[in-house]
């Protein structure tokens, strides 16, 4: 199932995801630093949902509160 999530706090605009089960696919995000966020989005490809919010929770950009990572993290938290 295809997921889109509008991140806030953060450069990019929208996140994009599929979920097979609970396998991370096909992590998309516009805007942003993009080669740090296709970066991500190799990383987390073929992972489980799960580890993906584990791991990424939490991670802040600079002094904001937030990162796009910790975004994909709430999205994923927020999939059912």
């Amino acid at each position: 199932m295809t997921y889109e999530f509008t991140p806030s706090g953060v450069c990019s605009q929208k996140i994009t995801f599929e979920l097979d089960g609970d396998i991370v696919k096909n992590v998309k995000f516009t805007g942003g630093c993009n080669g740090n966020l296709k970066g991500i989005g190799a990383l987390v490809e073929g992972m489980k949902k799960d580890e993906v919010i584990e791991r990424l929770s939490g991670i802040r950009c600079g002094f904001k509160r937030t990162s796009c990572p910790d975004q994909l993290a709430k999205a994923l938290s927020e999939s059912e």
